[in-house]
């Protein structure tokens, strides 16, 4: 009965943080407390986190290209940069101590939370794609820092990514999405293999969050991208709000 209770609230988890990381970002702010709060190490939670990530945005990226939206070959010049610093980010969070891992997630989610409150209304709507050129330099030297991030630990980054790709390359919010979706499966691959080398991944928990995220996922990808922002970000803020005391104060 405890497994299969832990099953049903990983794969609807999952599902949740599919859709929140595809209409917008930060579904690993509920997925990885989550794993640490069932028993798992800080770092394994870390390692195991990236296969619901891997299979949710490869999901994702799928739905959208069936809608026709695609930014080929932009999203995989990014998505290499990415890689790179992913593979520094994934070293660095393998050796990290874990109360200090929980410290600097918990502050990592209250500033999410913070960025949050502040894009909904600041992105940048039709207006001419800038994809080339000394825009494409800055988006390829931007991402290989983002990638170190999101090799490190990858929650809130999809929020990262939105403003970026909105303020800098002028992507409508649906290719925003979209490539954002692209860009993650690619680097997060990278992470997941330099973690499962290192024995820091839970294949069993990670699979069964990963069955819900890959629907929550292609399910929104299909989705209004802007139906139903206001009550996922607000949702998003509350729980960010308990988990952040949860991981500070409770071991």
């Amino acid at each position: 009965m405890e497994e299969f209770i832990q099953a049903t609230i990983l794969i609807v988890v999952g599902f949740f943080a599919g859709v929140i990381n595809t209409l917008a970002g930060g579904g690993s702010l509920f997925t990885l407390p989550v794993l640490i709060f069932l028993g798992l190490p800080p770092t394994i939670a870390n390692g195991t986190n990236r296969i619901a990530i891997v299979i949710q945005s490869l999901s994702g990226t799928m739905g959208y290209r069936s809608k026709g939206v695609s930014n080929f070959p932009f999203n995989v010049y990014l998505g290499t940069s990415a890689s790179i610093g992913a593979l520094i980010g994934a070293q660095i969070a393998v050796d990290l101590d874990g109360r200090l891992f929980n410290r600097i997630l918990a502050i990592i989610l209250l500033i999410v939370g913070g960025l949050i409150l502040m894009n909904a209304k600041n992105l940048t709507y039709n207006l001419p794609e800038r994809l080339t050129g000394k825009y494409l330099f800055y988006g390829i030297l931007g991402f290989f820092f983002i990638g170190i991030y999101g090799g490190f630990i990858n929650a809130g980054i999809g929020i990262v990514i939105m403003l970026f790709l909105n303020r800098l390359n002028r992507l409508s919010l649906v290719k925003t999405n979209a490539s954002k979706t692209a860009i993650v499966f690619i680097y997060s691959s990278v992470a997941l293999a330099l973690f499962a080398y290192n024995g820091a991944v839970d294949w069993k928990l990670g699979l069964l969050m990963a069955l819900g995220t890959s629907f929550g996922a292609w399910w929104a990808s299909r989705w209004s991208v802007k139906k139903g922002d206001r009550v996922i970000r607000w949702a998003m803020l509350f729980t960010i709000g308990i988990m952040a005391v949860k991981l500070w104060f409770f071991e």
